[in-house]
């Protein structure tokens, strides 16, 4: 979306007028959408977060200043959202820093089928760490203070989901 276009998007939000909310919702719905699904796992609550999520976007944009670009803005409070709908779920168990092991050659058992498949499989907290880590581009640093972890639990926590991926995209290949 051009700058200017954003910009008075950005503008009509800020006086509630129903329109320039609307084009800023579809304007990010699928992303955010997409996001939140993968982070929650299940359609109903990724519709909860979209909804939920947006509602802050909307009550807290005045407080947006344009450090960052509103998508990224946006991308973090729904990532957020996720998050808070999961939490319960999640149990993280605080370990020492794993140590730096062989990368993993994902070339031999990747498709992208399966990978999805494997993803949606992982319980939430991988799941949720290894989504925002590497399909989202979240730092350690993001994620623990999203998480209220430790840098140290979502290293762990990311490593021991790559490990468990592997498995299970070897189980899916056979």
């Amino acid at each position: 979306m051009p700058i200017h276009q954003e910009e008075k998007i950005l503008e009509g939000c800020l006086k509630n007028d129903r329109v320039a909310q609307k084009a800023l919702y579809d304007q990010y719905k699928t992303k955010m959408y997409t996001l939140s699904y993968r982070i929650t796992n299940n359609f109903e609550d990724a519709n909860d977060v979209l909804q939920e999520g947006f509602l802050r976007v909307f009550e807290n944009l005045k407080s947006f200043k344009g450090d960052a670009q509103l998508g990224t803005w946006i991308h973090t409070i729904i990532a957020r959202t996720a998050l808070q709908k999961i939490k319960n779920r999640i149990h993280f168990v605080e370990l020492n820093e794993v140590e730096e092991q062989d990368p993993i050659d994902w070339s031999s058992i990747i498709d992208v089928e399966y990978l999805e498949k494997a993803i949606a499989v992982l319980p939430d907290g991988y799941r949720s760490i290894f989504t925002l880590y590497e399909i989202e581009g979240f730092k350690h640093k993001e994620i623990a203070e999203i998480m209220d972890i430790s840098v140290s639990t979502s290293k762990t926590q990311l490593h021991k989901a790559k490990r468990m991926l592997q498995e299970k995209l070897k189980e899916l290949n056979r």
